[in-house]
């Protein structure tokens, strides 16, 4: 009764491991990819308004044209990248579904779907389900979790249609500088690719500025652009994200989206309206303490002497336990001897074996704490 296509994809690694957790007592989290803020007052309170005056309804299959022009406005600032908001940008429920609809709307069958890991555990699985073929391209710790040129290449066929990739990266933390980026951009001109680039962490980066990939000369008609709101605004549930492409693409995605979602929650889209008119100062707030966490827990860690990369986007470290286990056995271990929850690395892909995926979206107490319980329990193992 089921489909192949369905029967070929595994469970979440994320949500199979997390049902151990759910009903535990006094379990420490440091597993869900979700802020630990609440969504700032000004922009839950334009919610409200909007209920009270009665936004109610469905809107545009492509969603407010407000909302498109100020996204388009945001991204000309931050790149300098004009997107027509009337063509170029579709406003979708999180960029879970804006990533659906862009391998859906490219992907005939056996396209093969180049996958950069350590990734997003739904990458591979909706280039399944759309018909095509993922090819992973794993890369390690050493090359700072960024793919060669020459990796790439190596895998590129005449079936091949596309690369996605995602820097600020989950769950690695890693980013990819500008000189990479344009390495790749060579490659995609090349053979005559697309490039499906998940940026929804491109505020959440602490050393340099974030470089959104269609910014970069001849990139904007090859890029896919995916964000949205839930990780720099801390509107998770709101599901609220975007896809920006050129006109051709937007059309496609339309397509499939208004047969399937019809269009995102309107009173999501007013509260989007309102976190870049006036969510600057609290998103900032959050930036700062993400990056104090950020460096308490990579001072923890090294203090544990495991092998970590040092993060320097999004809000999670990705250390190596190699030494001492498999990642599902270290995880569920930790869990049931120590009541600390970590993500296992091999949840993001096979080069993810031997890590384990750290968020540091909690509190200090919190991650101090979980900290104090994971160095306890790796002297255990020693013993």
């Amino acid at each position: 009764m089921i489909s192949r296509n369905v029967e070929k994809i595994p469970p979440s690694g994320i949500r199979k491991f997390f049902e151990l957790v759910i009903g535990a007592d006094d379990v420490i989290s440091l597993g869900v990819g979700e802020p630990d803020f609440v969504t700032p007052w000004e922009i839950r309170e334009s919610a409200i308004y909007s209920l009270e005056r009665g936004y109610t309804s469905y809107t545009s299959n492509y969603g407010l044209l407000g909302l498109r022009e100020a996204i388009s406005d945001q991204m000309y600032e931050k790149d300098g990248t004009f997107y027509d908001p009337e063509r170029e940008i579709l406003i979708t429920c999180g960029v879970s579904e804006a990533y659906d609809l862009a391998i859906r709307t490219i992907t005939d069958p056996k396209d093969e779907i180049i996958v950069v890991e350590p990734c997003y555990v739904s990458y591979q699985p909706c280039v399944t389900l759309s018909g095509g073929e993922p090819i992973s391209l794993p890369t390690s710790m050493e090359d700072g979790f960024v793919p060669t040129p020459e990796e790439i290449e190596q895998r590129i066929t005449d079936k091949t249609k596309a690369i996605v990739i995602s820097y600020p990266n989950n769950p690695t933390g890693a980013t990819m500088n500008k000189k990479r980026m344009e390495e790749i951009a060579d490659i995609v001109s090349e053979y005559d690719l697309i490039v499906i680039s998940d940026e929804i962490y491109d505020d959440l980066t602490y050393n340099e500025k974030h470089v959104s990939f269609s910014s970069l000369n001849g990139m904007k008609d090859r890029t896919i652009l995916l964000n949205g709101f839930s990780k720099a605004y801390a509107m998770t549930g709101w599901r609220i994200g975007y896809l920006a492409a050129n006109e051709e693409i937007v059309d496609g995605a339309v397509k499939i989206h208004q047969y399937s979602m019809i269009c995102a929650p309107i009173i999501s889209q007013m509260a989007a309206i309102e976190a870049i008119v006036s969510g600057e100062k609290g998103k900032m707030e959050m930036i700062r303490e993400y990056n104090r966490r950020r460096r308490m827990v990579v001072k923890r860690l090294n203090e544990m002497e495991l092998d970590i990369f040092e993060p320097k986007g999004a809000f999670y470290a990705f250390p190596s336990i190699k030494e001492y286990s498999g990642s599902e056995e270290f995880s569920e271990r930790l869990l049931r001897e120590k009541r600390v929850a970590v993500v296992p690395g091999n949840a993001f892909g096979e080069c993810g074996e031997g890590f384990v995926r750290i968020s540091y979206a909690a509190s200090r107490e919190t991650i101090i704490e979980a900290m104090d319980r994971i160095g306890e329990f790796l002297e255990s193992l020693k013993r």
